[in-house]
């Protein structure tokens, strides 16, 4: 199944518009590159409207915000609501300040939202309104377990019901959930936690499969999820002894790009729960 998710992002090649931070910007455009999509960036309030209207999705990440990249997501996203294109939001560090949460809760009410992707600690404190004091990582109290995936779940739909939006909650166990179905994945690798960026990589990544497959939102973010976690799990097989966190994140990028329909279809490690 979602070995034709794949498929139709190499084949469609589609153009994919990050407004996204600084730390990973590089690395985002080149893992859409990777994976068959093409990238572009623009953040200046005076073009992103009508470099929006060229792209098929809209990536909004909110890594380093300021002021005026607010002001440009906020227009990016109405007109790509206007062109009924997807746009995928990644609330980075949404708790770590009083203002950052400010801003992610306009956009919520401005922006109609495809997809909604961060760890457990950024997507409570999206739903609940809240600060937390973690930063940009997970807290560990609110770290997905077997035991208490059925109450991550149950929170989870209903951030989805609310928002209308799919909402990926990325960690050990990620989850992703849409209106009515979940889908559970558990690839990856602990070292890409070691890694900047792999999260803002996924994230751009899954605007390039919702948009190349708008029939199936569900299921493409689904495969993106997948990719990133298996690309993660064969990249680190590759590592040499002497090769660190730089090294791994080349071969996460390496296994993206020469990642084949059947390999992942065969390593995902994907169910739908019940």
């Amino acid at each position: 199944m979602i070995k034709a998710m794949m498929q139709k992002v190499k084949a469609k090649n589609p153009l994919i518009h990050n407004i996204t931070n600084y730390v990973t910007v590089n690395d985002c455009a080149n893992v859409l590159l990777a994976c068959g999509a093409s990238p572009i960036m623009a953040d200046d309030e005076r073009e992103v409207q009508e470099i929006t209207a060229l792209c098929g999705g809209l990536t909004i990440n909110m890594g380093t915000l300021n002021l005026r990249v607010a002001k440009s997501m906020y227009i990016a996203g109405v007109m790509s609501n206007k062109m009924a294109h997807p746009v995928v939001l990644d609330p980075v560090g949404v708790g770590a300040s009083k203002w950052r949460i400010e801003r992610a809760q306009e956009f919520l009410r401005q922006i109609k939202f495809s997809v909604i992707r961060g760890n457990i600690s950024e997507i409570k404190s999206l739903a609940k309104g809240t600060q937390t004091t973690t930063g940009v990582d997970a807290n560990i109290a609110d770290e997905v377990t077997e035991e208490n995936i059925e109450d991550v779940v149950e929170f989870a739909q209903q951030f989805a019901q609310k928002t209308q939006a799919i909402i990926v909650i990325t960690g050990k166990i990620d989850i992703i959930c849409g209106m009515e179905t979940v889908y559970i994945v558990r690839n990856g690798n602990a070292m890409m936690s070691k890694v900047s960026g792999t999260g803002c990589m996924l994230t751009t990544m899954i605007t390039a499969y919702v948009t190349a497959n708008p029939d199936n939102r569900l299921l493409a973010t689904t495969a993106a999820v997948a990719l990133m976690g298996l690309a993660g799990e064969r990249a680190f097989d590759r590592l040499a002894a002497n090769q660190g966190n730089t090294s791994y994140r080349d071969l996460i990028m390496d296994e993206i790009y020469t990642m084949t329909g059947e390999t992942l279809e065969a390593g995902a490690k994907y169910e739908m729960f019940k």
